[in-house]
């Protein structure tokens, strides 16, 4: 079944009519800004259990992401958890749903999702070491390959040094409790 994916007034017209929005993102993702209306079910949750019962009456099934990216590349999984529902995807995700003039909830006291903080923190270093040596020392390339390295191993073995570090600063500690648990 293929999934139309509709712009954020149309999924305005859609959640009057009774359909309902999921949000597919991680917790902590949606911890940091959802849309109001939204239930916060994530992709992988989805794709092993489907929609939750208390989403079970609506008429139709409204999936949204942060950019459209992670929900156009999982429609297929969407519309089987759709479970005959007509399903539908927010154009460009939450942003798209901001740049319509739509209103998000924001809570700036929980942190920004790990991974953005890995590349947050590997860009900045990156960036240092490559200034840094060109104005300062040419010994400070080292750090870029030491960044390039890094981002390497982490992609080979799924382990990432800077992330566990990162989960180890005093902002991180709900992170820390919500890797814990799960």
């Amino acid at each position: 079944m293929k999934i139309q994916t509709i712009s954020a007034k149309e999924v305005q017209q859609k959640l009057a009519a009774g359909a309902v929005l999921v949000d597919v993102r991680s917790a902590a993702e949606y911890g940091r800004e959802y849309i109001d209306s939204a239930a916060n079910v994530p992709l992988d949750q989805l794709g092993r259990h489907g929609l939750p019962d208390g989403l079970a009456g609506a008429a139709a099934v409204v999936f949204h992401c942060q950019s459209g990216m992670r929900t156009a590349q999982n429609a297929e999984t969407l519309a089987q958890s759709a479970q005959g529902k007509t399903a539908y995807i927010l154009e460009r995700g939450i942003q798209g749903w901001k740049a319509s003039g739509f209103a998000t909830v924001i809570n700036r006291s929980r942190p920004l999702d790990l991974m953005r903080q890995v590349q947050i923190g590997a860009g900045s270093l990156a960036l240092f070491g490559a200034l840094g040596g060109w104005l300062v020392s040419p010994w400070l390339y080292v750090l870029c390959g030491m960044v390039g390295a890094g981002l390497l191993f982490a992609g080979l073995t799924g382990f990432c040094g800077l992330a566990r570090l990162l989960l180890l600063m005093p902002w991180n500690r709900s992170l820390r409790q919500q890797a814990k648990s799960s």
